[in-house]
Order: structure tokens, then sequence, then C-alpha cells
């Protein structure tokens, strides 16, 4: 009986560790302005992301690999900010990302 419940644990464990690295996050990206226009003219999508180290620069690199005409602008911290939950994401800064989070990406406005 003792090994068997051994090995019932041991099975357990390794289930629980693949459903945690299997788990994702759903965030919603908004688009603005070039940002948009680089991802196709829309204005909103949902993102999934892996929930373990989901965070803002996860995020910047899986949206390059999914909207390549955004790369440049996307992996450019300098020519785009991020705001996540309506709070700017400051240069360097890397935050961590939750499901349900909302990140807009907003290029620079320019203007007179």
């Amino acid at each position: 009986h003792t090994i068997y419940r051994s090995k019932l644990r041991a099975m357990q464990s390794i289930f629980h560790k693949r459903a945690a690295a299997m788990a994702t996050i759903t965030i919603k990206i908004l688009f603005f302005a070039s940002a948009r226009e680089a991802a196709g003219g829309i204005t909103s999508a949902n993102l999934e992301l892996d929930a373990d180290g989901a965070d803002t620069q996860v995020l910047r690199a899986k949206l390059a690999a999914q909207y390549p005409k955004l790369a440049p602008l996307v992996q450019d911290e300098e020519n785009l900010t991020l705001a996540l939950n309506e709070e700017y994401v400051d240069m360097g800064e890397v935050k961590t990302l939750s499901s349900g989070d909302t990140v807009a990406l907003i290029p620079p406005i320019s203007g007179g």
C-alpha cells in the first residue's frame, strides 16, 4: 500500500506541474495610431500567453512575432509606450501580466 501511495503522489505531482506549465492567461490588447495600422487596422485583440513568466517583455516579443509589421515599433521602447490597465509602463520597466489585463500600445503622437 505504501508503494502505491508513493507512486500516486509522484504522478499527481507531475500532473500538477504539467498543468501549471500549460496554463495560459488572456490579455486584451488595444492598438492606437501607427500601431493599429501596423497590425492591419484592428483596434483590439485578445492574446494568450503562458501564465508562467508572462510579463510586458514577453508580450512585446509575442506581438512582434504575431504581427510582423508591428515588430519594429513594438520592439523599440522609445517608439512604443505600453499602458497596463490604464497606467503607463516606464521605459526599461518589466511588469508582470495577469489574465484579464488590458495593455494599450501607444506610439508617439506627432502634431503641433
